[in-house]
């Protein structure tokens, strides 16, 4: 069973929903990229499986500890899925877990930490609209987020 759970403003919600439904479609399919998945000691492992004007579509595996980190999207919506495993999703304050079959669809502006905290790999679908271009990472510290620095495209 696939669940989404979104944090939209109602202005946004029908673009997110449409990410949301292509991240869970395209991870209900691992026929279609389970072959690509590499596991990293190194760091999360990742690969742009589609780019057009409209969106961008990421497959992202998850070795136990690893995490992105605070960060946001810049300019783009987004929403992503797991595909195998679980993973946690923090906001400053809050956090839950996300187990397969599980989605999460987001505005811009949206300042998350992913993290494989179970002791087992895990993957994941993401899918931005527009298509990344900046990505903010960030410290939390007493009084709150602090920009460390901004990401360009390149940088990926």
């Amino acid at each position: 069973m696939s669940t989404t759970t979104t944090a939209t403003t109602p202005s946004t919600a029908s673009t997110t929903s449409r990410l949301a439904e292509i991240a869970r479609s395209l991870a209900d399919r691992p026929e279609e990229w389970i072959h690509r998945v590499r596991l990293s000691a190194d760091g999360r492992w990742y690969e742009r499986l589609h780019r057009d004007g409209d969106h961008e579509v990421w497959l992202i595996s998850w070795l136990p500890g690893q995490a992105t980190g605070f960060h946001d999207h810049g300019e783009s919506s987004g929403a992503f899925a797991v595909a195998l495993g679980s993973l946690e999703e923090h906001q400053v304050g809050q956090a839950r877990t996300m187990q397969t079959g599980e989605s999460w669809a987001f505005d811009r502006d949206y300042v998350h930490d992913v993290r494989n905290s179970s002791a087992a790999p895990a993957v994941s679908v993401h899918v931005y609209s527009p298509p990344l271009s900046t990505m903010n990472r960030y410290r939390l510290s007493g009084d709150g987020l602090v920009v460390l620095t901004v990401e360009q495209e390149e940088d990926w």
